[in-house]
């Protein structure tokens, strides 16, 4: 008679959490966030099927770890992208952030349901707030340089935001062409630069 899943080694002592969350991404990446269920998950994990919920409420629950890790490793991605900056260190955050919604396209789809609604889980909001804090010292920092006119940080930001979320969400609907679609990011983020860009000589807003 064959026997129930065994928990592997080391999930007792608080492996399991970053185990399922592991493979909730795996399953999420190869087929999408409506085919991530506790079970699968599970099953992938080389556990029980009621051992997630030792951890996980439900699959929401489990959801929103799985978004909380992929903001930490998108965190980890945009500061990748802003140490290589030349120019505008808003510019390459926001191409980052396109970026990654091409190359891990199903992982955007989640965070947009977590972050880019009318509520946010607050088990998402110290990664949230961190990502903010970034964002803003970026703006200051480009707007020292002379890179960025004076202005609202918040503002500046938002506006940013909306043009590479809008663009990443294009991208991932294939509104636009795939094998054009970072060109076209780029020649779109260069033509809002122009609307914030510091112009030689100017010193207010």
């Amino acid at each position: 008679m064959k026997g129930k899943p065994t928990e592997r080694a080391g999930y007792h002592h608080g492996g399991l959490p970053a185990a399922l969350t592991a493979a909730a991404i795996e399953l999420l990446d190869e087929r999408g966030m409506e085919h991530v269920t506790v079970r699968e998950v599970a099953r992938r994990a080389g556990v029980s099927p009621g051992a997630p919920f030792r951890h996980f409420a439900d699959r929401q629950a489990l959801l929103t770890a799985v978004a909380d890790r992929i903001l930490a490793d998108f965190g980890e991605w945009q500061l990748g992208m802003v140490a290589d900056a030349e120019g505008s260190v808003m510019r390459a955050f926001g191409l980052g952030f396109v970026r990654f919604a091409i190359r891990y396209p199903r992982r955007f789809e989640l965070i947009k349901t977590r972050v880019f609604g009318d509520s946010q889980p607050p088990e998402l909001r110290r990664r949230l707030s961190d990502i903010e804090r970034v964002l803003t010292g970026i703006i200051l920092t480009d707007q020292k340089a002379g890179v960025l006119r004076p202005g609202d940080p918040a503002i500046v930001g938002l506006a940013g935001q909306a043009i590479v979320y809008g663009l990443s969400q294009m991208i991932v609907d294939g509104y636009l062409p795939p094998d054009r679609a970072e060109q076209l990011a780029e020649e779109v983020l260069d033509t809002f630069g122009l609307g914030i860009a510091n112009s030689p000589g100017r010193t207010g807003p």
